[in-house]
């Protein structure tokens, strides 16, 4: 009688084991969501920006705002963007306002940073004279939030006088808002 006893605990000992096995949970971890880079450059920009012109040994400050669009396929960045610029009166320059129309092509270096190639055309007007220009350059832009940067560029200006390729460089610092 003992030995049936045994058996029978040893039989409800291993089964309700197994049964209790098989309700055990194990916890599965979530795949990781990844974004392409480049995803926070892609659309709708606005901002304003400062800088200074340098011609001849002579500067002249420049406030202005941009407007402009993005396509982004990661890595690749592609742009347009139009600048309004009015630049300050000095000894050595009069006030002029400008429009400015930009293409750039670059690179999403990582999720935060977009350096890029631009160029386009405008125009210029001042108060005795106006003309057409073209630019050259280069920048980067840097994400500080979501839908905020602070962005960079260099461009070389050249005007149809028939001179040099390019009379003078321009150099500002902006913030745009993402939209």
């Amino acid at each position: 009688m003992f030995r049936k006893l045994a058996l029978a605990t040893a039989a409800i000992a291993l089964t309700g084991s197994a049964a209790m096995a098989a309700d055990l949970y194990i916890p599965e971890t979530p795949m990781p969501i990844v974004e392409s880079a480049g995803v926070g450059f892609e659309g709708l920009y606005a901002g304003v920006q400062l800088g200074g012109y340098y011609e001849d040994e002579d500067t002249q400050l420049m406030i202005g705002g941009v407007i402009g669009y993005n396509f982004a396929s990661a890595p690749v960045l592609a742009g347009v963007e139009l600048q309004g610029n009015y630049f300050f009166e000095n000894d050595n320059f009069d006030a002029a306002g400008e429009i400015l129309a930009l293409a750039k092509l670059g690179f999403v270096v990582t999720d935060n940073v977009a350096i890029y190639a631009t160029g386009g055309v405008g125009y210029v007007w001042e108060e005795n004279d106006d003309y057409a220009e073209f630019a050259l350059g280069v920048g980067a832009e840097f994400k500080v939030t979501e839908d905020m940067s602070i962005r960079g560029d260099i461009l070389g200006i050249g005007y149809d006088d028939g001179g040099d390729t390019f009379d003078g460089a321009r150099a500002t610092v902006g913030v745009l808002w993402s939209f």
